[in-house]
């Protein structure tokens, strides 16, 4: 499962791992489960701005609304999109959230997951959440994830995703699907 590797999200200066190694990393992770015969769920999320976004009251001051750039939602060609992946439209942090995510996980008998994307403590750990809670085995693959903030990649890999599932590389993945 990968998360956010859109156009948008791709531009943004991500910490941790640079967009192209992320990109580069979850494009060798899709092609390695089509060849192995497993699904490759692609989430990417709708512009935040949009009308059903949510506006709890925050600390953090909101962004102002904006047009949607051209190409946001766009999945980054280094995923090399195939017919047969799966492709949730999310319109908040967690792709389980308001979605078919699940529906469509359980009707491929699928009880574990692989998941990497951008960013690490936002769109990647409410998702991890989401599936947690739902019962799922998961594995984070580090070097295919990044964040606007190092110490959030950092910290959410170090002290979040161990207590979730497994920590590994991608290396380490594509060595286990041999």
């Amino acid at each position: 499962m990968l998360i956010d590797l859109q156009a948008g999200i791709a531009a943004l200066p991500v910490k941790g791992h640079t967009s192209a190694d992320v990109l580069r990393n979850s494009g060798a992770l899709a092609d390695a489960f089509r060849a192995a015969g497993a699904p490759v769920v692609l989430v990417k999320v709708a512009f935040p701005g949009a009308p059903d976004t949510l506006k709890p009251v925050t600390d953090a001051a909101p962004s102002a609304p904006m047009a949607e750039p051209a190409g946001w939602t766009e999945l980054s060609p280094e995923l090399n999109v195939q017919p047969a992946d799966i492709v949730v439209l999310k319109r908040q942090w967690g792709a389980f959230y308001g979605t078919d995510l699940d529906l469509q996980l359980r009707r491929r008998g699928i009880g574990t997951i692989v998941m990497a994307g951008i960013a690490t403590s936002i769109g990647v750990d409410s998702t991890a959440r989401g599936a947690f809670e739902r019962g799922y085995q998961q594995i984070f693959v580090e070097d295919a994830m990044a964040d606007l903030h190092a110490e959030m990649h950092d910290a959410t890999c170090r002290f979040i995703f161990p207590r979730m599932g497994r920590v590994r590389s991608t290396a380490q993945v594509l060595s286990a699907l041999a």
